[in-house]
């Protein structure tokens, strides 16, 4: 029987080695990768999919710092390969990490990237003293080191690491980074996408297109960002998603290598029951990957639980099933009942258009390891998806059920709506906010930093039950403008004009002039006349203004 103790969240290649812990062999990546010859490498996987790991497996690996520690590979397969034992510990290796990154404004993000370039700076401090920089690169190595560098000087930083790397070991180094699309989410949530795309498209670009020092790069990450966003003109980039056969195995355990821990564990006769619950991820060709956060935490705990569907929340995707529209939320109530659905989906996620894509959730769902393709013609980017396994399905029916059915509040907006009761519209509105907002990261993403299309979505959302009682149109030009939301009842009854509008100081006072301001323009640009067109009376046709500031939201009738 298996004697090695199972260390949970150890990420460290190292520590898990020389300790004997439990550990399944994936250093034949290094072969696969070394052997591609491909410039830059970026691998897309879900969480807690061994990623941060496999990074730190190849850095000790090609590591000069670690040539003394061949040790850590001598049972492992990649010895066993020609040319290998003497390939290990031979190039500089510039590391780093973006998982910490997970800023809520651009200075701290800024700062945060600092400290990151300041450390890998740290690790390599004897260049000081190798007599290789003249003084002005001394200086410049030293601020940069110390986090006192001008701004200008960061994107360049790892290209200049990397300059300084070449000329002291006569080798370009190779660069990791891990978790490289942390910043991104974190950006797009927090509203400030644009500087920091700015900011990351420069580093990228020094670092990976127009650096001649570099021998090497891997990139990790849950979602493949579009290269308009972040690597503009990177032409040298391969992206590795879930749908593409190179790495399929190096990521999660193939069901041999989960069934073998099971028998060393003495937990073989429950293969079928762990199938079931942890089984169906898909790489590549490759299916029954299973995810390795579950399967240690089961070797470990000898239960079944959920394990990894717990271990993080994705304030993105909340955000963006909790705004669906109706057809969107059908298609998620097929998955919860274990049906499948078909989609046209682009793996490549174009942050700064998430909310004009309505069908970006399931991208950012395939991504995170929700979903796995059951087909999917390529030519034409249709895919047909389910949910992943039992794990993953346990988990979206306790969260996502309770945001759309289990809210008293949704319906009781509803029925206040229909009523034309705006103030309690006005009293349930400000609770599904609370509640969503906590839901979003301490509310981080429900308007505090967000554009007035937020709340236009969410609203949206709320009302999608109403279709087919009510023709729903939003963003549609009536009179001398574009109204924000329309309904018009299918039958006989009342019409609805929704404008949004999100408080802003520097032109309002109060929460109640945005609304006021909102009611004048509905009355202004005279959105009525499409309803006065189509035979509605004036008395028939109800206005809102919603005035918006983070979770607490002012509703006036005109």
């Amino acid at each position: 029987m298996d004697t090695r103790v199972i260390s949970i969240g150890n990420q460290d290649f190292e520590k898990l080695v020389s300790r004997n812990n439990f550990y399944i062999d994936k250093t034949h990546f290094i072969k696969e990768w070394w052997e591609s010859e491909d410039d830059v490498t970026l691998i897309t996987r879900p969480r807690r999919f061994g990623k941060t790991l496999l990074m730190s497996m190849v850095e000790k690996f090609f590591s000069i710092e670690c040539k003394e520690k061949a040790w850590l590979f001598e049972k492992l397969g990649i010895f066993k390969e020609d040319g290998y034992r003497e390939l290990q510990g031979t190039y500089p290796v510039i590391s780093l990490s973006f998982a910490s990154v997970k800023e809520n404004n651009f200075h701290s993000f800024y700062k945060r990237i600092q400290s990151i370039i300041g450390e890998v700076y740290r690790k390599n401090n004897d260049l000081l003293k190798s007599g290789l920089l003249n003084e002005a690169e001394k200086t410049c190595f030293q601020e940069m080191r110390d986090g006192e560098a001008y701004p200008e000087a960061y994107p360049e930083s790892l290209r200049t690491l990397s300059d300084y790397l070449y000329r002291f070991y006569g080798k370009k180094p190779v660069i990791l980074l891990d978790e490289y699309d942390t910043p991104m989410q974190e950006a797009y949530l927090s509203g400030y996408w644009d500087e920091m795309a700015a900011f990351i498209r420069g580093l990228f670009n020094s670092s990976f297109k127009t650096n001649p020092y570099l021998e090497r790069a891997l990139l990790t990450g849950i979602t493949r960002v579009s290269k308009e966003s972040i690597f503009s003109d990177l032409n040298n980039l391969v992206v590795v998603t879930a749908t593409t056969k190179k790495y399929e195995d190096s990521f999660g355990f193939t069901e041999e290598e989960v069934f073998h821990a099971l028998d060393e564990r003495g937990l073989g006769d429950q293969k079928e029951a762990v199938k079931q619950w942890y089984d169906g991820f898909t790489f590549g060709s490759l299916r029954d990957v299973y995810n390795p956060w579950s399967i240690i935490n089961f070797l470990d705990q000898k239960e079944f639980r959920l394990y990894w569907a717990n271990t993080s929340s994705n304030g993105l995707i909340s955000r963006l099933l909790q705004t669906a529209d109706k057809d969107r939320k059908k298609k998620l109530e097929i998955l919860l009942q274990g049906g499948v659905i078909t989609t046209i989906l682009d793996e490549q996620i174009v942050f700064n258009q998430l909310d004009n894509n309505v069908d970006a959730v399931w991208s950012l769902m395939l991504a995170s390891g929700y979903l796995k393709v059951e087909s999917a013609d390529l030519s034409e980017e249709i895919y047909t998806l389910s949910l992943t396994n039992q794990e993953v399905r346990r988990m979206l029916k306790k969260t996502i059920k309770g945001w759309f059915q289990g809210s008293e509040h949704y319906g009781e907006f509803l029925t206040a709506l229909l009523a034309c009761d705006a103030e309690a519209m006005e009293e349930y509105l400000n609770r599904i906010l609370v509640q969503i907002s906590s839901s979003f990261d301490g509310g981080k993403s429900a308007g505090k930093t967000e554009p007035e299309r937020f709340y236009h979505g969410l609203v949206l959302g709320l009302i999608a039950e109403l279709e087919g009682r009510y023709h729903i149109r939003s963003n549609r030009e009536s009179g001398f403008g574009r109204y924000d939301v329309m309904m018009e009842p299918v039958h006989k009854g009342t019409a609805y004009i929704l404008e949004f509008k999100v408080f802003n100081p520097k032109k309002e006072k109060t929460l109640e002039e945005s609304a006021d301001t909102g009611l004048r323009q509905i009355k202004e640009k005279k959105y009525e006349q499409e309803l006065l067109g189509r035979g509605f009376s004036p008395e028939k046709i109800k206005s809102y203004a919603f005035a918006f500031e983070g979770k607490q939201v002012l509703i006036k009738e005109g």
